[in-house]
């Protein structure tokens, strides 16, 4: 019998071909969920069946961005927001670095912080509003170190993980080269380490907007939270969208921006899904 005979019953296996899917097709792909959706927006105001005191309609929304934007309220709001996000995220990846290197390289760190960290990481950090305002008061500084608190502590999970499965043998080959411990740490172990830190930042990111959200709950008088509060006063559903929107894409740029910097930083890596 030859080695090209088959069982009967049984067939030839056929390697399965892989293409590689083009930017512009996976740009449409990805696009036509929110095209849908937008599209059967659009259809449920025309006919009536969403009304406006419930939600306003696309050409609404679009008028209260006109408005907003025209009268400057809308710029405003989004650089208040923007930079309390952005220094709370800056505040909290800084700080889930700094412990996630510390207990995942050191054993005296790792048996020193780990379990009041995670104990920590298991408060849910809407809870500390109360005490945050007793704290701080209801200015600038409560709101961004909610922020901070909220994107500490997926940065450290992923940055401890990554750093304790960094290979050991090539951590111990370059100590016997002489190679010092903040060298180690920089040339060795983060670049070992940045799937897991890039994995923490895109979380990292993703509940600075949404701590954001909260923060923005604590008496805000700018801000896309003021803007949400005061629309809510007066039932204007178009504005309330408009902010709905804006929290939105907020979250969705974060995420592209992790992805860019993905590619950047790892080009090896091919995007998930990109060959199926």
């Amino acid at each position: 019998m030859s080695d090209t005979t088959l069982t009967p019953g049984l067939v030839r296996p056929r390697p399965q071909r892989r293409r590689a899917r083009g930017r512009a097709r996976s740009a449409t792909v990805r696009a036509l969920g929110p095209v849908v959706l937008l599209a059967l927006w659009w259809a449920a105001s025309a006919t009536g069946l969403l009304t406006p005191d419930v939600l306003a309609s696309p050409a609404e929304v679009l008028r209260a961005v006109g408005e907003l934007w025209g009268n400057g309220q809308l710029p405003d709001a989004l650089t208040t927001s923007l930079t309390r996000s952005g220094l709370g995220l800056l505040i909290g990846l800084a700080a889930g670095l700094t412990l996630g290197i510390t207990t995942g390289f050191t054993r005296l760190g790792d048996e020193l912080l780990d379990s009041s960290l995670q104990t920590l990481r298991t408060i849910p950090f809407l809870s500390l509003v109360p005490l945050f305002m007793v704290w701080f008061g209801i200015n600038e500084t409560a709101k961004i170190l909610l922020i901070a608190v909220a994107t500490t502590f997926p940065m450290y999970v992923s940055t401890s993980s990554g750093v304790r499965n960094t290979d050991p043998e090539l951590v111990e080959a370059m100590r016997s080269f002489g190679m010092g411990r903040l060298a180690l740490v920089r040339e060795v172990v983060l670049p070992g380490a940045l799937p897991s830190l890039l994995a923490g930042l895109r979380l990292s990111m993703t509940l600075s907007v949404i701590a954001l959200i909260a923060a923005e709950e604590i008496n805000a008088t700018a801000g896309i939270g003021y803007l949400m509060s005061q629309a809510q006063s007066y039932a204007r559903t178009d504005i309330l969208a408009v902010c709905i929107l804006v929290y939105g894409l907020l979250g969705l740029t974060a995420d592209i921006v992790v992805r860019l910097l993905e590619r950047v930083l790892m080009p090896w890596r091919a995007p998930r899904g990109a060959t199926r």
